[in-house]
């Protein structure tokens, strides 16, 4: 149980790090467009928002999926340990349940829909804005060649990022074997 409780207050931290990384995300987005629209139509430094966008949006993947992980590691280590630790401790006939939470919350029928939404707010936040700005900053007039390949090479990165995000979405229905022991 000591186990169980520290390894949640490392999830609970990490989701709040995560969910504050969308709002850091945001107020990059707008410090970088404040910026070009006062900087007299300067449309280089949109180029600013596609590292500031792959650098926070690889720390929030990372964040998700160590989220998932101790959430896995919940639901497939130490629940079946406790529940069979507690069904030797118990006396008689019936079944033991052990952080039925874990599952539950998974097998949801709206979780895939739901996934789906927040994989569209993650592509969107971290993807699609950013290759925005670039577009923007290719149609903003004359272009020079260094920042031309800049632009080049931050969209392979966009694009690495989005192949990561979709892969580890996660869209999967999440039924679980419920983390029941009977005797």
């Amino acid at each position: 149980m000591a186990e169980y409780e520290r390894i949640k207050g490392e999830q609970q931290a990490r989701i709040g790090f995560r969910d504050n990384l969308l709002y850091a995300t945001l107020a990059s987005m707008a410090a970088i467009i404040a910026a070009v629209l006062q900087g007299d139509g300067q449309a280089a430094l949109l180029l600013l928002l596609p590292p500031v966008s792959v650098l926070l949006g690889w720390t929030y993947l990372v964040n998700d999926e160590k989220i998932s992980a101790i959430g896995r590691y919940v639901r497939e280590e130490l629940a079946p340990q406790l529940a069979t630790l507690a069904k030797g401790l118990k006396q008689g006939s019936g079944h033991v349940q052990v952080f039925g939470w874990e599952v539950a919350h998974r097998s949801d029928h709206r979780r895939v829909s739901r996934k789906c939404l927040q994989l569209a707010v993650d592509l969107i936040t971290f993807c699609v804005a950013p290759v925005a700005a670039v577009v923007v900053f290719w149609a903003a007039g004359p272009r020079r060649v260094p920042l031309v390949a800049v632009s080049a090479i931050e969209l392979a990165a966009i694009a690495v990022l989005a192949v990561q995000i979709v892969l580890y979405a996660d869209l999967n229905r999440g039924d679980t074997v419920l983390l029941i022991i009977s005797e």
